[in-house]
C-alpha cells in the first residue's frame, strides 16, 4: 500500500483511500501505521510528497505551481506553506542553496 500511495502522490488520495486499499476501516489503519511506522497516515503522506517536493527542486527547473500538482499539494501557496513548516526554508531558497552546493 505504500508504494501504491507514493506511485500517486499527484492524486487527491485520503485516508479512506489508503484504508480501503487495504480493505481495513480507517480507524484500523491508523492503528497499524502508528505500530509499524510510528505516524498517522495523514503525516506520513505529507511527508511523502515533502520528500518528493525535495526531488524536484534538486533535480529539475519546474516552477513550484507544477511541483505542487506534481505532488498533490493542489496549489503553490499550499506547497510553499506546509514546505516551509517540514523544512524551515521556502522552495525557491532550497532550490539555490541546493543548486549552489
Amino acid at each position: 500500500m505504500l508504494d501504491w500511495a507514493n506511485d500517486r502522490l499527484a492524486e487527491p488520495l485520503t485516508i479512506e483511500d489508503l484504508a480501503q486499499r487495504l480493505n481495513v476501516s480507517p480507524r484500523t489503519l491508523a492503528r497499524r501505521f502508528d505500530d509499524q511506522l510510528g505516524v498517522a497516515p495523514g503525516q506520513w503522506l505529507l511527508a511523502q510528497r515533502i520528500a518528493k517536493t525535495r526531488v524536484l527542486l534538486e533535480e529539475t527547473d519546474l516552477s513550484v505551481e507544477t511541483i505542487a500538482l506534481k505532488v498533490g499539494l493542489s496549489s503553490a501557496t499550499n506547497l510553499r506553506r506546509r514546505f516551509r513548516a517540514a523544512v524551515r526554508t521556502t522552495p525557491s531558497a532550497y532550490r539555490r542553496a541546493y543548486q549552489g552546493k
